[in-house]
């Protein structure tokens, strides 16, 4: 647990750097949208969550380590839903722009947290 909490620190740490160099190099240009960090920090926080969760579930029972996997990308599924919609109800922005910061920041999240549980759920197989 505590290798994937140090792995997760250094991807966000990356992930906001990478997002800060685009944003400075892309001056002209909006490449991200005004409340880009708001989603950024949510999708942190409900991916570490749910990481967390998905594998103190692999550890209790190791047997349904994938129910706990399948889970975590359910929770953090759902929550990012409701993040949308009560996001499009403030009328916030709108347009092809939040839809390309949200769903890139949300694949980034959703690969690595997948990846760091499946490597987990390996470990114990072997």
């Amino acid at each position: 647990m505590k290798q994937f909490i140090l792995n997760f620190i250094v991807f966000t740490v990356v992930l906001a750097g990478i997002a800060l160099g685009i944003s400075k190099i892309f001056t002209d240009t909006p490449v991200l949208v005004g409340s880009f960090w708001l989603i950024f920090t949510f999708f942190a926080v409900i991916t570490f969550v749910a990481s967390i969760l998905a594998l103190m579930g692999m550890k209790r029972k190791p047997d349904s380590g994938i129910m706990a996997l399948m889970g975590a990308v359910g929770v953090k599924m759902f929550f990012s839903m409701v993040f949308v919609l009560i996001y499009s109800q403030k009328g916030a922005e709108k347009g092809m722009l939040f839809v390309a910061n949200f769903f890139s920041v949300y694949l980034l999240f959703s690969f690595f947290e997948i990846y760091s549980l499946l490597r987990n759920l390996r470990h114990q197989n072997k």
